[in-house]
């Protein structure tokens, strides 16, 4: 979507991958002994798929729940196309907006917030209403989340 140019793999660079998203924190003896090549590769083969940006960090997933961020709305926002882009940038800027994602249809970007408690999630969203640019908004509160993936699906 963004433009950039597809990075060709191979099946070891995709095992690596498939393996890494279940555990970044795999051995690489354990990995060599899966995929069949030896240490070095993999560490070859992890330290080309960071420098081709396939890789892009390394992190822990939190259970948002057991560090008080369990209330989750999702906001469609209009803006005036003309003050768009600075919208955007405050957005970016807020802690608790963790998802901004520019659509097409009735509304310019969907946001993903995550607080404490609604009475957060009220002064976000009533941080967000006076961005200059911002004509309207409409929040779903998230009641149950039904499927949350950050893995992806590599063919």
């Amino acid at each position: 979507m963004s433009g950039k140019s597809r990075v060709v793999l191979d099946n070891v660079d995709k095992g690596l991958l498939r393996i890494l998203q279940d555990n970044a924190k795999t051995p690489y003896s354990k990995i060599s002994r899966e995929l069949g090549i030896s240490e070095a590769t993999v560490h070859l083969r992890i330290r080309k798929l960071i420098k081709q940006g396939v890789v892009k960090r390394f992190q822990a997933i939190l259970d948002p729940e057991k560090i008080g961020k369990d209330v989750v709305a999702i906001v469609a926002l209009s803006a005036d196309p003309r003050k768009y882009d600075e919208v955007l940038e405050k957005l970016k800027a807020m802690p608790d907006v963790y998802d901004i994602y520019d659509v097409t249809g009735e509304y310019y970007t969907i946001l993903k917030i995550r607080v404490g408690s609604r009475e957060e999630l009220t002064t976000v969203l009533d941080e967000i209403g006076r961005i200059e640019g911002v004509e309207s908004t409409r929040t779903m509160f998230v009641l149950r989340i039904v499927k949350e993936e950050s893995r992806l699906k590599i063919e």
